[in-house]
């Protein structure tokens, strides 16, 4: 994965986050993005494809992440909702990315904004979320492994 999209999911994780606390327009939290040079070193595209496709899609992924998660969405810790929607997202839309990426990129975001051990909490429900969203994905990769090992 490239640092430029890491990047970019690093000032998602912030912008859906203020979106989340503030309630500003996604067109103003965007526009400070991109005028205090936030997304300096990030794929800007990517950046808007999440900060855009996220709001978009809330009911899709809150429900998605409601399965598996231990209480409302809502009621998650804020930094740990804002990477659990994001991760979410790209589970569901994000079918040119590895599963395992997505994963693996959401838990490092919990390691730099969230809470200490927070990467753990994420790590468990996208990993159960991507056994539903990405089981075709999942089972060839098994199959493979085994015409491999």
């Amino acid at each position: 994965m490239s640092e430029a999209k890491t990047n970019a999911r690093k000032c998602a994780v912030q912008a859906l986050y203020q979106w989340q606390m503030s309630g500003s327009s996604i067109h103003s939290i965007e526009q400070y993005f991109l005028e205090e040079q936030h997304l300096k070193g990030a794929q800007k595209n990517y950046f808007a494809e999440i900060f855009h496709g996220v709001p978009q899609q809330l009911d899709r992924i809150d429900q998605a992440l409601s399965e598996f998660v231990d209480r409302p969405v809502e009621k998650i810790d804020p930094v740990e909702r804002a990477i659990l929607r994001i991760g979410a997202y790209e589970l569901i839309n994000r079918l040119d990315t590895p599963y395992k990426v997505i994963i693996n990129e959401s838990v490092n975001l919990a390691k730099f904004f969230g809470a200490e051990g927070s990467h753990k909490y994420i790590n468990g429900i996208l990993d159960k979320l991507s056994q539903k969203q990405r089981a075709l994905e999942i089972s060839a990769k098994q199959g493979q492994n085994r015409v491999n090992g």
